[in-house]
């Protein structure tokens, strides 16, 4: 698959009011004493199983989701809270699959001549709170690769995903991507309430990251064993 037009927003959120949404088995990582939740809004496109070829109308939709990064036996990976998408297929089949909270969600994606990427978004999907994200981006300088060590690649150089199924089985799924290409980012919410039904706060400025595009390979969920 191909991710597009994508922005990480972060805010520091205090560890405890993450934590005690994340279910058992999941250890919340932190970065000088503070969690870090994410909004991530973006285009998924080329998405097939491998070998074959994209399928119309099936491979291309807009996703949003939001994150945090947890651990499991040392080896860092990324948490979902939420993952809205405008394709019904896409959300049953991942629900399904890999455990995902998947929801349905009404979606647009604008781009203006400046590079501004205008991106809208309100979940439709029954029994799940409300949440709309509104707002318009830009990268703000050159796109390079995060030093390691730095808040930049600590939170998007995460190769991995937790998920857990309704028996509460934690379950990893791999991905493998180039280093990412990452600029500072300028970013206008109109409106954010993707937190709210968490209990997360969006306040303050948010660390901005915009994302080169990028070609993804991603396989099924495998369960953790326990050591």
């Amino acid at each position: 698959m191909t991710w597009s037009e994508l922005l990480f927003a972060h805010w520091p959120i205090e560890p405890e009011v993450v934590a005690r949404r994340l279910p058992q088995g999941i250890t919340l990582d932190t970065r000088e004493g503070k969690a870090w939740v994410g909004v991530v809004p973006f285009l998924m496109s080329n998405v097939a199983p491998r070998p074959c070829p994209p399928i119309p109308g099936l491979s291309r939709f807009l996703e949003l989701n939001v994150r945090t990064y947890v651990t499991i036996d040392g080896k860092p990976g990324v948490w979902f809270f939420s993952l809205d998408a405008e394709s019904p297929v896409a959300v049953r089949t991942a629900r399904a699959t890999f455990n995902l909270p998947y929801m349905d969600a009404t979606m647009s994606l604008e781009r203006e001549g400046n590079g501004e990427i205008v991106y809208r978004s309100e979940r439709t999907h029954r029994g799940e709170p409300s949440a709309v994200y509104d707002a318009s981006y830009r990268a703000a300088g050159d796109y390079t690769e995060a030093e390691p060590g730095s808040l930049e690649h600590w939170l998007t150089a995460r190769y991995c995903l937790y998920s857990v199924n309704r028996r509460g089985d934690v379950y990893r799924g791999e991905i493998d991507h180039p280093p990412w290409k990452l600029a500072p980012a300028i970013c206008d919410e109109a409106l954010n309430t993707m937190g709210d039904g968490f209990g997360f706060r969006f306040d303050g400025q948010p660390h901005l990251l915009m994302a080169e595009s990028i070609d993804v390979r991603a396989w099924l969920v495998s369960k953790c064993v326990a050591r």
